[in-house]
């Protein structure tokens, strides 16, 4: 077990050692405050994009769900505002030396990153990746200067960057844990970076109107409110072909093969091998138990980097993935098809593997501030009213 993993499990159950690092938090609370207050005294240097940034993270590691509020408010955007919008990110995981990179529909996991791919891939927008946030603008901007709008992935502790727009993510499930910075606790700031923020309170799908109802009386000032709607499961990958001759075949054919071939999904009251390597993978194994699965879980740690044998020892049942993880998965299973290393095992590996896909469900309040937020910046928008009537 990794220390990465043995620290996770212990932020969750709030194990009673963790309290021997409370001076390590300390000091790093020191650290952290001293270098915000350099940034806001102009100590630090910031850069100042030509155009309005908003900046999305959270102030707890792990998984928050704010990627998939980016695709959606990104998809938002593109559709309903035609607002033309661009995404940057740090590209954790991927090549540092190969950034400032962008990023579009060939790249891979190990250039750019997992997430910056499932970004691009789920939404088509202009992106780019950099620990250098500045130099990632840059280099979205020279290749694309009519871009109105850039959200920045994650970027909530990078004061080197000016931002105009700041949400904050928070999953009500995890809470807070001890309510310590880290390594007592899983928070990145304090609880005080909460006061005057724009939060976005991530929670479960309420199970009926009145259930939703008696929630929205619980809650009158207007809480920011987002849940994930599992959608329909997909198989990860179609069935490898087995020469080259058939992988040269004709579109029309390749479908109809994949149609025929690729077992049907996994039925509701079945086992399944649940993998996961997100931030908080508890939250996709209830996912899967709330749809009438019999889970069995293997959590990794975020952004593990999987290998095809690994995923071997997984057999008897359907693998079901996160899109997150699927990702990196298709670009191994891509590879293998590349070098012609696909053998009967693996090829049967292909026909266990699924995705369950998730779209992040936003609150009207959330449509409600954003269009607010943004005509502030004097971004041209369509009426909050045509916006309303569009989305229903």
């Amino acid at each position: 077990m990794s220390i990465e993993t043995t620290v996770t499990r212990a932020w969750q159950r709030k194990a009673a050692w963790l309290w021997l690092l409370l001076p390590i938090s300390w000091l790093y609370g020191l650290i952290i405050t001293l270098r915000r207050q350099a940034y806001r005294w102009g100590v630090f240097a910031s850069y100042r994009a030509p155009i309005p940034v908003m900046v999305i993270g959270n102030i707890s590691v792990g998984g928050s769900g704010k990627t998939p509020l980016i695709i959606e408010l990104v998809s938002y955007l593109q559709a309903v505002h035609r607002i033309k919008v661009g995404v940057i990110s740090r590209g954790y995981g991927g090549d540092t030396s190969q950034m400032p990179a962008l990023v579009d529909a060939s790249s891979t996991p190990s250039v750019v990153g997992d997430e910056p791919c499932l970004i691009v891939n789920m939404t088509g927008a202009p992106m780019a990746v950099s620990p250098n946030r500045q130099q990632a603008i840059t280099t979205l901007l020279a290749a694309h200067p009519d871009l109105q709008l850039i959200i920045a992935d994650d970027g909530l502790q990078h004061y080197a960057l000016q931002r105009d727009i700041e949400w904050i993510v928070v999953d009500t499930a995890r809470g807070f844990g001890n309510k310590q910075l880290l390594p007592t606790g899983f928070l990145r700031e304090p609880l005080s970076r909460l006061k005057g923020a724009t939060v976005v309170y991530h929670s479960k799908q309420q199970t009926s109107p009145a259930t939703e109802h008696a929630s929205k009386q619980k809650q009158p000032n207007q809480r920011l409110l987002m849940y994930m709607q599992a959608d329909s499961m997909q198989p990860l990958w179609a069935p490898a072909l087995a020469n080259t001759q058939k992988q040269n075949a004709a579109k029309a054919d390749i479908q109809t093969s994949e149609q025929q071939d690729h077992p049907a999904a996994p039925k509701t009251g079945s086992q399944v091998h649940a993998v996961s390597g997100i931030g908080y993978p508890q939250r996709f194994f209830e996912t899967l138990t709330d749809l009438g699965f019999e889970v069995i879980a293997h959590p990794y740690p975020d952004h593990y980097d999987f290998t095809l044998a690994e995923l071997l020892q997984y057999r008897q049942h359907p693998i079901v993935v996160t899109t997150k993880d699927a990702v990196k998965i298709k670009a191994l299973l891509s590879k293998a098809m590349a070098d012609n290393a696909l053998n009967d095992d693996y090829q049967a590996l292909e026909r266990r593997l699924w995705v369950l896909p998730v779209t992040a469900v936003l609150s009207d309040d959330c449509y409600r501030l954003l269009t607010e937020q943004l005509q502030r910046l004097d971004i041209d928008i369509k009426s909050h009213q045509a916006l309303r009537l569009t989305k229903k």
